[in-house]
C-alpha cells in the first residue's frame, strides 16, 4: 500500500471510530433495564462470582437465561469483575466491541476490491445507523456485537485463507469460528454466507484441474469446483449444528420457544414475509424503532401480507436476475436473506414479530447492493461522483443524530418502556415493562393501569399478570393478588417467583399453613434463593414450628454470606422464640451491624428494640 493511500486509510479509520464515539456517547448516562438486564447481569450469581474456576466451568455447562453462549457470558463475567454493577463499564465495553467491529467492516470491504470511500461509506453506515443501538445500548446484548466480532474476524481469515489456501489459515477459520458459535446462537448460517463469498468477491468457483500445479497461475490456484468448495465447509457446518442443538435443548428447557399450537405456522409464515420487508423500510426509513415489536398474528391472505410476497418474490427475482451480470446484488441480496433465517420467526424464540438487533449482521448484505451500485453508477461521471459524496456525508449525519437520539431512550426502562409505547400499538411487552418501571418508582395506581393493558392484550401473558399482583400487594389488594396467583397456577404457569409471591399474600393475610405450602413449593424449583428461604422461616415461626423456622433462616443467612440484615434478624427471632436469647443476641447483634453498613434507618430501629427485649429474656432466664 503506497504511503498516501496508508495515510487515507488511517484518516478514515480515526473519522469512523470518533463518529461511533460522537454518536454513542449519550450512553455514559445509561442505566441497566428490567427487560432481561437483571436476569443477564444483575441478579445472575454465576456473572457476578466474577472469574474463578467454578464459574468458568458453568459457562460452559450451564444455560444463561436458556441460552448457550459461553464466551459471551464470560464477557459478563469479566465485565462484573472489572466495573461491579456500575453499568457504565458494561456500556463502553458494547461501544468499544461494535468500534473494532466498524473497523473489520471498513477492512473486509476494501479488501473485496472497492475503493476507499465506498467501503469508508458502508463501515459508517454500519457504526451510525440507529437499528444498531438495541445491539450496542442493550447491556444483555453484549452476545450480538461479540458475534459480530468474531463472525468478522471468521471472514476475515476465511479471506486471507482463500486468496492463499494452506492449511495453517484453514486451521485459524477453524479456531476463530469455533470462539464464535460461543457467542450466539444466530452464527451458525456464518459457513453459508461465506460459500456465498466463494462466488464473489472471491471468485473462487471454477474447474479444479490436476494439471502440475506449478505451472498454474495464482489466481488457478485459488479456484475450486463448488463441490470441493462445499465439502470445505464441512467442518464449520459441523460445528453450526453442535451449536443448533445446543440451543433447541437450552431454550425448549425454559419453554420460550412456542408450540404450533400457541403460534401456528400459517403465522410464522406471514410474519416471516413480512419481516424481511420491514426489515428492508426499517433500515432505510429509521423510525418508530422499538425494542420489541409486537407479533402481527397474521395469515398469508391478508392485504399487508399478500403485498410484502409479491414484493419478496419480485425482489428476489430482479436480485437473482441481476445478480448474473453484478454478482454482487445476488450475494447481498441472500446474505440478507440467509442470515435473518435463525430469526426471521419460521423457528419462534420469544413473543417479538422482529427484532432490532437482528439487522446487526444481516444489513451488510443490502449495504454490499447499495454501495456496489452506486459505484457502478458514478463510474465516469464525475458530477455524479461529487452529489453521491455529498449525499453520503449527508446520510452519515443524519444517521450520527438519530443514533444520539435513539440511545437516550436506553437511559433506563421508564424511557425504554414509554418510547415503545409511543411509537407501538398493543405492545404487550412494553406495556408490561412500562408498569413494572412505574411500580419500582412507587406510582402504583399509575402501574396498575398499564399492567392491566398488558393483561387485557394477553390474558394468557403470565409475567404481566404476576407484576399486576405485585402492585396489588402493594396496594394492599390481597384478594385480588391471589386471584392472579391462582390463575396462573391454573394455566401449568407457575414459577419459583409465582409460588413465592402467592405464599407472600397469604401470610400477609396470616395463613400461615398455606403460606407455608406455598413457599415449600417455590423452594423446591429454586433451592438457593435466600429471600424464599427467609420467608419460609418467618412463617414458620409464625405457625409456631420454631426449630423448622431456625433451621430455613440459617439457610438464608449462609446463601447471603451473613451480610443480610433481615435474614440475619429472622434467625435471630428464631432463637429468641426457642429461648435461646443468649444466641439471639448475638445473631441480632450481626443483624443491627449489616443494618447499619446497608444504611437502613428503619431496620436499625426495630433490630435495637429486639435486642433490647432479648436482653431482658436472657435476664429473666437467668433469674
Amino acid at each position: 500500500m503506497r504511503s498516501s493511500q496508508k495515510h487515507i486509510v488511517f484518516v478514515v479509520s480515526a473519522a469512523l471510530v470518533i463518529a461511533t464515539l460522537v454518536a454513542y456517547e449519550p450512553i455514559r448516562h445509561n442505566g441497566f433495564v428490567s427487560y432481561d438486564d437483571k436476569g443477564y447481569i444483575v441478579y445472575n450469581q454465576v456473572v457476578k462470582s466474577g472469574i474463578k474456576w467454578e464459574s468458568l466451568g458453568q459457562a460452559f455447562t450451564k444455560p444463561h437465561l436458556y441460552m448457550w453462549h459461553p464466551l459471551t457470558t464470560i464477557s459478563h463475567m469479566l465485565d462484573y469483575e472489572l466495573f461491579g454493577l456500575n453499568p457504565t463499564g458494561h456500556h463502553l465495553v458494547s461501544v468499544t466491541i461494535h468500534i473494532v467491529n466498524v473497523l473489520l467492516v471498513f477492512g473486509i470491504f476494501r479488501s473485496f476490491g472497492g475503493p476507499i470511500w465506498l467501503s469508508a461509506f458502508i463501515a459508517g453506515v454500519f457504526a451510525l445507523h440507529p437499528i444498531q443501538v438495541e445491539s450496542v445500548a442493550w447491556a444483555s446484548e453484549r452476545k450480538t456485537v461479540l458475534s459480530g466480532l468474531f463472525w468478522l474476524l471468521t471472514v476475515a481469515a476465511y479471506i486471507h485463507y482463500a486468496r492463499g489456501p494452506r492449511l495453517s489459515r484453514y486451521l485459524l477459520v477453524l479456531a476463530i469460528f469455533g470462539f464464535c458459535i460461543m457467542t450466539k446462537p444466530v452464527v451458525v448460517t456464518l459457513p453459508l454466507a461465506l460459500l456465498l463469498l466463494d462466488y464473489w468477491p472471491l471468485e473462487r468457483i471454477g474447474e479444479r484441474r490436476t494439471e502440475d500445479r506449478r505451472r498454474k497461475t495464482e489466481e488457478e490456484r485459488q479456484k475450486a469446483s463448488l463441490k470441493w468448495l462445499i465439502i470445505e465447509k464441512i467442518p464449520l457446518l459441523a460445528m453450526s449444528a453442535f451449536l443448533c442443538v445446543m440451543t433447541i435443548i437450552m431454550q425448549a428447557s425454559g419453554g420460550i420457544v412456542p408450540t404450533l399450537e400457541r403460534l401456528p405456522l400459517e403465522y410464522r409464515v406471514a410474519n416471516m414475509f413480512l419481516s424481511y420487508i420491514k426489515y428492508i423500510i426499517k433500515m432505510i426509513w429509521p423510525s418508530g424503532l422499538a425494542i420489541c415489536y409486537p407479533h402481527p398474528r397474521a395469515i398469508l391472505s391478508d392485504v399487508p401480507v399478500v403485498i410484502c410476497v409479491i414484493l419478496f418474490i419480485l425482489l428476489t427475482a430482479i436480485c437473482i436476475y441481476a445478480g448474473r451480470r453484478r454478482k454482487y446484488v445476488a450475494v447481498g441480496w441472500l446474505w440478507y436473506l440467509g442470515t435473518l433465517v435463525p430469526v426471521i420467526g419460521f423457528v419462534q424464540s420469544g413473543a417479538q414479530g422482529m427484532a432490532n438487533r437482528y439487522m446487526y449482521i444481516p444489513m451488510l448484505g443490502l449495504l454490499m447492493i447499495i454501495g456496489w451500485t452506486a459505484k457502478d453508477f458514478i463510474a465516469g461521471r464525475p458530477r455524479a461522483k461529487t452529489a453521491a459524496a455529498a449525499m453520503g456525508v449527508l446520510v452519515l449525519l443524519s444517521l450520527l443524530i438519530l443514533t444520539r437520539m435513539q440511545v437516550r431512550y436506553w437511559e433506563n426502562s421508564l424511557t425504554l418502556f414509554g418510547h415503545d409505547i409511543e411509537v407501538t400499538k398493543d405492545n404487550i411487552l412494553a406495556e408490561n415493562g412500562y408498569g413494572c418501571a412505574l411500580s419500582e418508582l412507587g406510582l402504583v395506581d399509575e402501574a396498575q393501569k398499564h399492567l392491566q393493558n398488558a393483561v387485557r392484550l394477553s390474558p394468557a401473558y403470565s409475567e404481566a399478570r404476576n407484576n399486576l399482583a405485585s402492585v396489588y400487594l402493594k396496594k394492599g389488594m390481597l384478594n385480588e393478588a391471589i386471584a392472579c396467583f391462582n390463575e396462573i397456577i391454573s394455566r401449568n404457569e407457575a414459577t419459583a417467583d409465582i409460588y413465592y409471591n402467592l405464599a407472600a399474600a397469604l401470610e400477609m393475610q396470616k395463613k400461615y399453613d398455606e403460606a407455608i405450602k406455598y413457599y415449600a413449593k417455590s423452594l423446591e424449583m429454586n433451592p438457593e434463593d435466600p429471600a424464599a428461604n427467609k420467608r419460609m422461616g418467618i412463617a414458620l415461626l409464625a405457625a409456631g414450628k420454631t426449630n423448622e423456622a431456625i433451621g430455613y433462616a440459617k439457610r438464608a443467612c449462609e446463601l447471603t454470606g451473613d451480610k443480610d440484615a433481615e435474614c440475619l434478624d429472622a434467625l435471630a427471632s428464631g432463637f429468641a422464640a426457642a429461648g435461646k436469647f443468649d444466641e439471639a443476641v448475638r445473631i441480632a447483634e450481626k443483624a443491627l451491624n449489616a443494618a447499619r453498613i446497608s444504611g437502613r434507618e428503619n431496620l436499625i430501629v426495630d433490630i435495637q428494640k429486639q435486642i433490647e427485649l432479648y436482653q431482658a429474656g436472657m435476664r429473666d432466664s437467668q433469674q
